[in-house]
């Protein structure tokens, strides 16, 4: 009597779970498709491809790049500005050109005259600084500043492409996030659907039918959440990127590749080749030449001029009777060595002088300072990329445990020896666990981007791992 119970119960739910698969796997092939037809609809003329390995070239859109630009003009034309304090320097003025005079003098004692006369006052100034004490400290502090401001362009290019790259992954990231919640959020559906189903058939609750439609009323939450993530990260990438219309990128998340090299590679390279550490050590030369500078400050300036001065006049100057057609001119050349000598102001330089002396000792710490911040970011950012190589191998096979998990859950479901809190149980496992994977690619290629950037060595396509003979739980293994 029981088995004549017992087996049309077990034909039921094995119906039911057939029908529900059924359902399932049609709903998905149904939404795979129209997702496919809403992308070709949604195609637009003007929208662009952007690859990952084109943000290097498109970041010199960005308009604050662009105002570092100008500024390595600007210190570029300050340099020939002081450069060309060497050659000579030509002056022409000219008082009144032309000028005229009219007027009359009255004397009791001698003649009325009187004045009508056009005039002209050119003269020509040549000089040349032989000797100029502060000439050269100023043309070395502008050629510093010149490299300075190259590296700041240089500097802020690299951040840049590194933080537009953040965005491209975290975009990346998103697309993945939304197809991790949609999955979750078809799950939930089959979820409620065999709960309902069970529940019209009399051998289920209606209190799972309530938690299945809360957990699809949670998923359904979630995934609105990683659509508004995506379309902030869209708006990040196009920001920094600055483009004007549209675009649309590889939503492909994979690694960007492997870093084969050693952490002691790592620090000397990036402190070899640091942009930030040089200008340091620039800032330095800076202040030390500032402070001879000012000693200089004390000593003669040795100079050549020579001073052209001409007239020409029109008409007659302080005569009895005007004659307006009588013409002058006269000139005179002088030439000679001068010189000028500042002997004391109140030991103002020798005070200064002082002063940029220990501005270039904290100039010095701050150079030494920023090593060891150096050392700390690269030893961070390659520790944390191994940490997320472990993470990368184990959460992928958590999927797989957690995917069978939850198979063997609805299982024991469907045939009654199991209840729908495990199956939903299993169901937020296995979308954690598709969680942590997304998150530990992601920060993976962070941490490839942000050792590029901090030790000037490339990211390789290849991937070396002494391990990888021993077991097959390497990042060498993981497919690209």
């Amino acid at each position: 009597m029981l088995k004549k119970i017992i087996n049309p119960i077990l034909f039921l739910n094995l119906a039911l779970f057939i029908i529900s698969q059924e359902a399932t796997l049609s709903s998905t092939n149904n939404n795979i498709k129209w997702s496919k037809i809403d992308e070709v609809l949604e195609e637009k003329e003007d929208q662009i491809y952007i690859d990952y390995k084109d943000i290097e070239t498109i970041i010199g859109q960005n308009e604050e790049l662009k105002s570092f630009k100008e500024l390595v003009k600007s210190s570029s034309f300050n340099l020939s500005s002081k450069i060309s304090q060497k050659n000579p320097k030509l002056d022409i003025q000219a008082s009144g050109f032309p000028k005229y005079v009219a007027g009359k003098n009255y004397n009791s004692n001698s003649q009325t005259t009187k004045t009508s006369q056009f005039s002209a006052n050119p003269s020509l100034n040549i000089r040349w600084d032989l000797i100029d004490p502060l000439r050269g400290s100023e043309i070395k502090i502008a050629r510093e500043n010149y490299k300075i401001a190259k590296n700041n362009f240089e500097i802020k290019r690299k951040d840049l492409i590194q933080e537009a790259k953040a965005i491209y992954h975290k975009y990346q990231k998103s697309y993945k996030d939304i197809e991790n919640k949609k999955y979750a959020l078809e799950l939930s559906i089959t979820s409620l659907d065999n709960a309902q189903s069970k529940l019209d058939a009399g051998i289920g609750t209606k209190f799972e039918v309530l938690e299945a439609d809360a957990q699809l009323s949670r998923d359904k939450q979630s995934l609105n959440e990683k659509k508004i993530e995506h379309q902030i990260n869209k708006i990040s990438l196009k920001a920094i990127l600055n483009l004007k219309g549209d675009f649309e990128i590889n939503p492909d998340q994979k690694l960007i590749g492997f870093w084969n090299n050693k952490l002691t590679k790592n620090i000397n390279n990036g402190l070899a080749k640091n942009l930030t550490l040089e200008n340091l050590a620039l800032q330095k030369t800076i202040k030390k030449s500032q402070a001879i500078s000012f000693l200089k400050a004390d000593k003669p300036k040795i100079y050549i001029s020579n001073t052209l001065s001409s007239a020409f006049t029109k008409g007659d100057y302080l005569s009895t009777a005007i004659d307006s057609g009588e013409t002058g001119s006269a000139y005179t050349n002088a030439i000679s060595l001068n010189f000028s000598w500042n002997i004391f102001n109140g030991n103002q330089n020798k005070n200064s002088y002082k002063s940029s002396k220990a501005d270039a000792k904290a100039e010095e710490y701050s150079f030494n300072n920023f090593q060891n911040v150096l050392k700390k970011n690269i030893s961070k950012a390659y520790l944390n990329l191994k940490l997320n190589e472990e993470k990368i191998i184990s959460s992928l096979k958590e999927i797989s445990t957690t995917n069978e998990s939850l198979r063997l859950a609805r299982l024991r479901y469907d045939i009654g020896i199991s209840t729908l809190k495990d199956v939903l149980v299993r169901q937020k496992e296995l979308s954690n666990a598709k969680s942590k994977n997304i998150n530990a690619v992601y920060n993976y290629n962070l941490n490839l981007d942000e050792l590029e950037r901090l030790t000037f060595l490339e990211i390789s396509n290849k991937c070396i791992d002494s391990n990888t003979m021993n077991t097959k739980e390497s990042i060498c293994n993981i497919p690209r």
